[in-house]
């Protein structure tokens, strides 16, 4: 994984329980999942040691990630 953001916030599913459908009726369960999502750090705004997350009228905000996979066998 490449990114320009500096932080990752995974998931794991720990809170489906197989009430909710997604997909083609497919149900989500307990740890069925897994997500990988860029981004800042959540408490930014408080820290002034991490990068800012202020976006001002008329700037634009644009960030790139790259997932890459591949298999040996």
């Amino acid at each position: 994984m490449f990114t320009e953001e500096p932080g990752l916030q995974s998931y794991g599913g720990n809170f489906f329980n197989g009430s909710d459908t997604g997909k083609y009726g497919n149900r989500h369960n307990y740890r069925e999942a897994f997500a990988l999502e860029t981004q800042h750090f959540p408490d930014a705004p408080n820290q002034e040691l991490f990068p800012s997350i202020i976006l001002n009228p008329g700037e634009i905000y644009q960030s790139k990630s790259v997932f890459k996979f591949s298999i040996e066998y």
